[in-house]
């Protein structure tokens, strides 16, 4: 470990970050350099680097708001993203930036034509092609330092608790309502936190739910059985309303990971584009707050 420091410190250069503060940096060669002399990860030696204040460069404009101590913590922590498409497909590409060290991607549906306007993964030439292993090439691109497992098969009450399996957070980039239930009474019994998100139209909105919380039935009631689709199947998807659900999506994880803010725990974001409005509907008083 001392001859690892050492070979850090001896490749780490002076930097300085926007508010002229001079910080400890370290490039993508040199991670790639130490990773291949010790026979190491490239997490590990990001891991290793941030525990000594040195800060890998794709990490720099995280570490303002995470600090060091919360950048480690995302490097630690597994995410499994359940949905690769309109939702799914922007959350997965932001977690990869922020550098969450392992993420799980599932999806058994393919790109079609009809995803190119809002699915950040969809290109031309990825028609016909599985959206979890784009989705998991796409996340290598990005952060070749991060593990990624993507499954293709469909998500049952017979399997899902094995994708969910290690997972810190599970987050929802579903479509179906009946797969969205199956998924969140899942992970609360593996008592791992889900954040959930929905769209429609101009309409998004985001919750967290722990596995201690009363969950999706605060949103949908509660029955024995729920229609396949919600609103979008008249409203449609256009392609702004995903992203601005995805990006507090992604905050929240991080949030729950970090312990840093406060997660939207038995409130609910609503969000209307058409009107211009944003709303926090606490579901336990059913009281809102503009």
């Amino acid at each position: 470990m001392e001859n690892l420091i050492k070979r850090l410190k001896e490749l780490e250069e002076r930097h300085r970050a926007p508010n002229g503060q001079e910080y400890r940096g370290l490039s993508l060669k040199s991670v790639e350099v130490v990773a291949k002399e010790f026979n190491l990860s490239k997490k590990e030696v990001e891991f290793t680097a941030l525990k000594n204040e040195i800060v890998p460069l794709r990490y720099q404009r995280n570490i303002g708001t995470i600090g060091m101590k919360g950048q480690i913590k995302l490097l630690k922590s597994t995410v499994a993203v359940i949905g690769a498409g309109g939702l799914g497909g922007g959350i997965i590409e932001l977690l990869a930036r922020q550098g969450i060290g392992h993420i799980i991607i599932a999806d058994n549906d393919r790109f079609t034509e009809s995803t190119l306007n809002r699915q950040l993964m969809s290109t031309e030439k990825d028609i016909g092609k599985y959206k979890a292993q784009i989705a998991a090439d796409r996340v290598r691109s990005i952060n070749s330092s991060l593990i990624v497992t993507s499954y293709t098969d469909t998500i049952t009450k017979g399997n899902v608790k094995e994708v969910l399996k290690g997972a810190d957070v599970v987050v929802d980039g579903l479509d179906l309502l009946p797969p969205r239930f199956m998924v969140a009474k899942a992970a609360k019994e593996l008592d791992i936190p889900f954040v959930y998100g929905a769209i429609a139209g101009f309409v998004g909105q985001a919750m967290t739910i722990f596995p201690e919380d009363e969950g999706l039935s605060l949103i949908y009631g509660k029955k024995k059985e729920y229609p396949q689709r919600g609103d979008e199947v008249t409203a449609g998807n256009p392609s702004a309303t995903p992203t601005m659900i995805t990006s507090w999506q992604v905050q929240e994880v991080v949030k729950i990971l970090t312990g840093i803010g406060r997660p939207l725990r038995n409130r609910l974001l609503y969000l209307d584009a058409k009107e211009g409005t944003a709303e926090i509907i606490d579901l336990k008083v059913g009281e809102k707050n503009g």
